[in-house]
């Protein structure tokens, strides 16, 4: 069988910086993953962050954010990532989904991260012959990445300022097949360095935060 292996040249990372204008729902369909008609799609793309709100009947979509799996240009449907709306209250009218707006990293020479794993609960007990364990809750890891140092760069300066602000942040990283990941993180540090005969870099190390969604 031919190899799927991908190069990872030509990948990006962007960092979430404001949103955009607000979009009109005009249909909801309880289905699992859940799926979204809008008034409109252009500008979104897959691994896209929207945040829903004001929708009457589906009110469980209000105040929260989802991830774009998939768009469907011309019925304008987007579908949910890991959303099962099977019960959910009927759509009846309104609400607006907001798009996050991204800005990207620039001058990224290499990455590595989502090195998370679960933690480990003992239930040993004097009924044990061994050591018994269960699986607890999963802990995404950090994200790590490595940059040539550009002052002017505004992802660059978004991931100074967060630095700062010690504000969560929603990030998107984009394979060269279109493949997303979707996350937020804190930025614990960005620091600079720099050799002879090498280019001034920059290392940013991100704790990430809840779940990252593949899209």
């Amino acid at each position: 069988m031919a190899s799927t292996a991908i190069s990872a040249q030509g990948t990006t990372v962007q960092v979430g910086t404001t949103v955009g204008s607000a979009i009109n729902i005009t249909a909801i369909s309880l289905t699992n993953p859940c799926r979204v008609t809008l008034a409109a799609v252009t500008g979104l793309n897959k691994g896209d962050v929207l945040t829903f709100t004001a929708i009457v009947g589906t009110t469980q979509l209000n105040g929260n954010n989802y991830v774009i799996q998939y768009i469907e240009p011309t019925t304008k449907i987007v579908t949910l990532a890991n959303l099962d709306a099977t019960g959910f209250t009927a759509y009846t009218s309104g609400g607006t989904a907001t798009p996050v707006q991204w800005t990207k990293v620039a001058n990224v020479r290499s990455y590595n991260g989502f090195d998370g794993s679960a933690s480990e609960i003992d239930r040993t007990n004097f009924d044990s012959t061994a050591k018994e364990f269960i699986l607890g809750l999963f802990d995404p890891g950090q994200f790590a990445m490595e940059v040539d140092q550009d002052n002017t760069d505004a992802g660059q300066i978004a991931l100074m300022t967060a630095v700062v602000t010690g504000l969560i942040k929603n990030f998107k990283m984009t394979l060269p097949n279109g493949n997303t990941a979707t996350f937020t993180a804190y930025v614990k540090k960005f620091n600079s360095q720099g050799a002879v005969d090498q280019a001034v870099r920059r290392s940013a190390n991100l704790r990430i935060s809840g779940a990252i969604t593949w899209a």
